[in-house]
């Protein structure tokens, strides 16, 4: 199963509510869709920066369950996302890369 890593920032020129009511009902709303992906396994860890409007979340699964779960909070938040390699596979697959190259030369 394939890890990520997802870099969140809140999108400033999305159409966040100026009514603070409306704004805490988005905000409760958006914290439920991260609750409900937390409880269904396919967020791990969730995390908020000092800044209070960016964090990053670790998520596990398809690709494409990555797609989906970003896509549910836009516009209102940014993501950049980056597929975890493991160490030890990364290393190994680093470990190939060089032999290959070293046998080309």
């Amino acid at each position: 199963m394939a890890r990520f890593l997802i870099l969140w920032d809140r999108n400033p020129v999305a159409p966040w509510p100026k009514d603070i009511k409306e704004m805490t009902k988005l905000l409760e709303t958006l914290w439920a869709g991260i609750d409900n992906l937390m409880k269904k396994g396919e967020i791990k860890e969730f995390g908020w920066f000092l800044d209070g409007k960016s964090g990053y979340a670790i998520g596990e699964g398809e690709a494409t369950t990555v797609i989906r779960n970003v896509s549910m909070f836009m516009p209102f938040e940014e993501f950049k996302v980056q597929e975890i390699v493991p160490w030890e596979k990364g290393k190994e697959a680093v470990r190939e890369a060089m032999k290959t190259l070293a046998a080309t030369m």
